[in-house]
């Protein structure tokens, strides 16, 4: 189950920043004009070992004035529909605006938790400057500052206990789900797949708020596609139908083992592709990446490869990602599609017996140790798989806190040279021996 915060509010109140401080990252552009978050935001977080995705919804303002507002609250509708919990984020310096009343009113009609979050109360007097947000009537406020970060614990704290729990599926069928950008053709992919013979369709509605499962079961292949329901209603916002497809995407992606990440031949990656791919990867999900509309491209015996080179370019450093070129519409290789999925998920669940792993990476680890620091040497004793969803490695050695990232990628490269991880994620951690 994917538990997804959603930060809303007017331009300006510190979205962004408080997005930043969340997934400890820089993605955002802070600064002090309205609006200039326009790039798709969305990342991982996680407080007290429970993960979540943040959105902030700030990018998805159009850029017309007129259509500004409407963007805005179109936005908190789609926020309150999707979201787990929502972040209504205001401004203790400006006060309630017009803007925030009528977020507001939205949030009153919502069944969602709604968190009224007090920005820029960087001291004790505007501490009770905040009171006046319990004007809205939405319960508690939570002072913050999202610049340094004071009052952001508590409201973690709240907020996880909104969260669902995971539930564990009885059902071990592989599941598989298709994502990327509107009309790329990840539809067209399920209905030519399911074409054939309509009866083996068996849409459990509403499994999970909203995803369908479907039942596949032909050509000698059995597993689950999760499709996520398409758009409601066509909306006139641009920028907005995108946000409403990230929200999507990342309940379907938090469910599957393997992602089928389609992009489209004639655009090429581009960046929200490879936000989702790192979210896939980040959520240690398998991941295959299909090139839809490549009879759509001119082409000579050069062209693959290149495209091929291109894409793991943009993906780096984890590029051991099977590609596979399709064209739905001709229904070229989207068979192939199913069975390099069918195999990544069989290379997510792999188990390398101990004495196999020992007997193999010990030998190249002694070829090329870990270089020695402050004249210590590293000695690596033995190596286990950790039992887990996806592939995860401990190596036992006497000075882990000496062994760097440039070795580990080393011997993760040569993990997958030995035994085929194709297009899954694998972790690496050295212990005290």
């Amino acid at each position: 189950m994917s538990n997804i915060i959603a930060i809303v509010g007017r331009p300006n109140v510190g979205k962004s920043t408080l997005f930043n401080r969340l997934t400890e990252s820089r993605k955002a552009i802070v600064d002090d004009f309205s609006g200039v978050t326009r790039d798709r935001h969305y990342g991982v977080a996680e407080w007290t070992h429970k993960q979540f995705t943040v959105i902030d919804t700030g990018g998805y303002v159009a850029n017309s004035e007129d259509l500004f507002e409407a963007a805005i609250r179109e936005q908190v509708v789609i926020a309150i529909e999707e979201a787990s919990v929502i972040l209504f984020m205001v401004d203790v310096i400006t006060g309630i605006t017009d803007l925030d009343d009528e977020i507001a009113q939205l949030l009153r009609r919502s069944k969602k938790p709604v968190f009224i979050v007090v920005n820029k109360v960087d001291n004790t007097s505007l501490e009770n400057d905040a009171a006046v947000f319990y004007g809205f009537g939405l319960g508690d406020i939570y002072s913050i500052s999202s610049m340094t970060g004071s009052g952001t614990g508590d409201l973690l704290d709240d907020v996880i206990s909104h969260f669902e729990d995971d539930v564990v599926e009885e059902n071990a069928l592989p599941k598989l789900t298709i994502v990327g950008r509107p009309n790329v053709g990840k539809s067209s992919l399920i209905n030519a797949l399911m074409g054939q013979d309509r009866n083996i369709v068996t849409p459990i509605a509403g499994t999970t708020r909203d995803s369908i499962h479907i039942h596949y079961n032909q050509f000698g292949h059995e597993f689950m596609f999760i499709d996520t329901a398409g758009l409601r209603k066509k909306t006139k916002v641009k920028e907005n139908i995108e946000f409403y497809s990230v929200m999507r995407t990342i309940k379907a992606l938090e469910e599957a083992d393997v992602v089928l990440l389609m992009i489209d031949a004639v655009d090429g990656l581009e960046s929200q592709d490879v936000n989702i791919f790192h979210l896939a990867e980040k959520n240690k999900k398998g991941i295959v990446i299909l090139v839809n509309k490549w009879d759509l491209v001119e082409k000579d015996h050069k062209t693959m490869k290149a495209f091929e080179e291109q894409i793991r370019t943009k993906l780096q450093p984890f590029t051991d990602v099977p590609i596979v070129f399709t064209s739905v519409l001709s229904k070229q290789r989207i068979f192939k599609a199913i069975e390099v999925a069918l195999e990544t998920f069989q290379n997510r669940g792999k188990k390398i017996p101990t004495s196999k792993l020992n007997d193999v990476m010990l030998p190249i680890i002694e070829k090329y140790p870990p270089p020695a620091l402050k004249g210590k040497y590293i000695k690596v004793k033995y190596v286990t798989q950790i039992n887990a969803t996806s592939p995860m490695f401990a190596f036992f050695c006497n000075l882990p806190q000496y062994i760097k990232e440039p070795y580990k990628r080393f011997i993760e490269n040569k993990l997958r040279e030995n035994f085929d991880f194709s297009g899954v994620p694998i972790q690496i951690y050295f212990r005290q021996k």
